[in-house]
């Protein structure tokens, strides 16, 4: 029995879904990264992630259902490389809008955003919110899955900074579609400068800056691929998706006060 939910008819999604369904949306981008690495590659892996979610979710008796893949995204850090299709933030604000305008249609009161683009994740923060606010959805937004940078231990050392095209990324796209990798391309391209900082960073340092991928140098690579192995790709999806599934139980169960005098859900 189909968990997609375009593959229902409009009737059938009054008749199975309620309000205790979660709706997972994939969104990645289509953008450069760098040459060893598809353009698809945000997208692929968002869609990976969701497929193997929703079945691991509905046997852990999760009301979970795949919503189409949002494959575009906010890229403009990668506007210089061709290739790249990117949305500005208010026309992807406005797609977010309309779409949680459409879920609001339905018996569902949850929406997931499973993210596989980094670009995209201020502007989920902001919608998670505006679609509460106008249509009375509980709004969620999450990473597709850990891509951690490469510590020295099962691969290159990427000193924290492997956050684009690197090992860990690399390695999942070898998993999951080895046939677009291009491995006699991998090469390095760490900005070690970066490590003189102690505030200023990546990966969850406090103070976060505007850049272009090409500022880092003309690949658009913000990592170390060498070193990438599909085994490793493996293992760092199924930890993911692991995380995952503890993730969606949190929001299966998940619920909000009433607000006072509101009547709102």
């Amino acid at each position: 029995m189909t968990r997609k939910l375009a593959e229902l008819t409009g009737p059938q999604t009054l008749e199975r879904l309620t309000a205790d369904s979660v709706l997972l949306v994939p969104i990645g981008a289509i953008e450069h990264h760098g040459p060893h690495l598809p353009l698809i590659t945000d997208a692929l892996v968002a869609e990976a992630a969701v497929e193997a979610l929703v079945p691991a979710a509905v046997q852990a008796g999760i009301d979970a259902w795949q919503l189409p893949t949002l494959s575009i995204g906010k890229s403009d850090e990668h506007h210089w490389a061709s290739g790249t299709l990117w949305l500005n933030a208010t026309t992807l604000f406005e797609t977010l809008v309309d779409l949680g305008r459409s879920v609001a249609t339905t018996p569902a009161r949850k929406l997931v955003f499973v993210n596989g683009h980094g670009g995209n994740v201020a502007l989920l923060q902001v919608i998670n919110r505006e679609l509460r606010r106008r249509f009375g959805l509980m709004v969620f937004s999450t990473g597709a899955l850990q891509i951690p940078a490469g510590t020295g231990d099962d691969g290159p050392d990427e000193l924290g900074l492997g956050i684009h095209g690197g090992w860990a990324e690399t390695s999942i796209v070898m998993h999951l579609r080895p046939d677009l990798v291009h491995p006699e391309l991998f090469a390095r391209n760490v900005p070690e400068e970066m490590t003189t900082y102690e505030h200023i960073g990546f990966n969850g340092r406090p103070v976060t800056f505007g850049w272009l991928s090409d500022d880092f140098g003309p690949s658009g690579v913000i990592g170390d691929p060498t070193g990438s192995t599909a085994e490793a790709g493996k293992a760092l999806f199924e930890y993911g998706i692991g995380k995952g599934l503890e993730a969606l139980a949190e929001i299966d169960r998940f619920s909000l006060p009433p607000r006072a005098g509101s009547g709102a859900p």
